[in-house]
């Protein structure tokens, strides 16, 4: 007679057995915590105990910067797709996906309205959107951002989070490098503030064009900025590299950067930077 025998019956769980509702703990990616998900929230997305930035969408990002309400523009740019490009499933089903996951036509938000009481224009990146890739829309819709902020002399603040260039457009999106770097250089000549904020990830096309042109660039704490990732350059070079290599502290130490700044303090940080430079 065998000691163990397998009950065919499958196990069902009980009526009374206590549950706990999808979504409503989250568990911190870096020290493992387990939180409240409205702790979470209240903390604007950011662990209490070990301050670990989780990646929040682009309008969350908007709500946390404007004083209050705020009016979108250049909603209805629409990619398509030039190439009929396809991998392991064609590109435009690649939007229809970016799009119901993000109810976004494409990898960035233009907004205005006031931030501190100022008038300011704003353009932040979606990464659930295709990995906030930047094709000729987004390259688009900043560029419009620029020349509006150029035009009504408003400060302009870009919210990068990118994986960079949007293969499925091919050259189309790398002319987008030097198409938003001659806009936010008319910026320049105009004396219209541009401040950039880098969040994880800010990497590719974006960080080797506008995200690292700021007169101000302010980033997360432990955000990836870089071009190239750390594997690729470390095969490239056949040496190990640095200890926090292309992480916000890093390259702040190094001179890339003017501030470090925790998301729960980046609007106040915004405000007086926007009181200093332009009072």
């Amino acid at each position: 007679m065998p000691w163990f025998r397998r009950d065919p019956t499958p196990l069902v769980p009980s009526e009374e057995e206590s549950r706990i509702p999808e979504g409503l703990w989250v568990k911190c990616a870096s020290c493992k915590e387990i939180i409240y998900q409205k702790d979470l929230l209240k903390s604007l997305s950011v662990c209490p105990k070990c301050s670990f930035h989780f990646r929040i969408s682009a309008r969350e990002r908007l709500e946390t910067l404007f004083d209050g309400e705020w009016e979108e523009f250049d909603a209805g740019l629409v990619s398509t797709d030039p190439l009929s490009f396809t991998d392991t499933k064609p590109y435009s089903a690649r939007l229809k996906d970016g799009k119901s996951k993000t109810a976004a036509n494409d990898a960035v938000i233009s907004a205005v309205g006031l931030v501190g009481g100022r008038r300011t224009i704003i353009a932040s990146m979606e990464y659930a959107f295709i990995g906030g890739s930047m094709g000729v829309v987004v390259g688009e819709k900043v560029t419009r951002c620029v020349e509006r902020a150029e035009r009504e002399r408003v400060p302009l603040v870009v919210i990068a989070c990118s994986g960079g260039a949007r293969m499925m457009e091919g050259a189309l999106s790398l002319m987008q490098l030097a198409k938003i770097s001659a806009a936010l250089a008319r910026l320049d000549e105009a004396r219209v503030l541009f401040v950039s904020i880098l969040t994880d990830p800010t990497t590719g096309g974006v960080t080797a064009s506008f995200a690292m042109l700021g007169d101000v660039n302010i980033a997360e704490p432990g955000a990836l900025i870089g071009f190239a990732g750390p594997r690729v350059i470390e095969q490239t070079i056949r040496q190990k590299l640095p200890s926090g290599f292309q992480r916000s502290e890093f390259l702040l130490q190094h001179g890339m950067l003017d501030m470090v700044v925790d998301r729960r303090g980046l609007k106040e940080a915004l405000v007086r930077t926007l009181h200093l430079l332009l009072d």
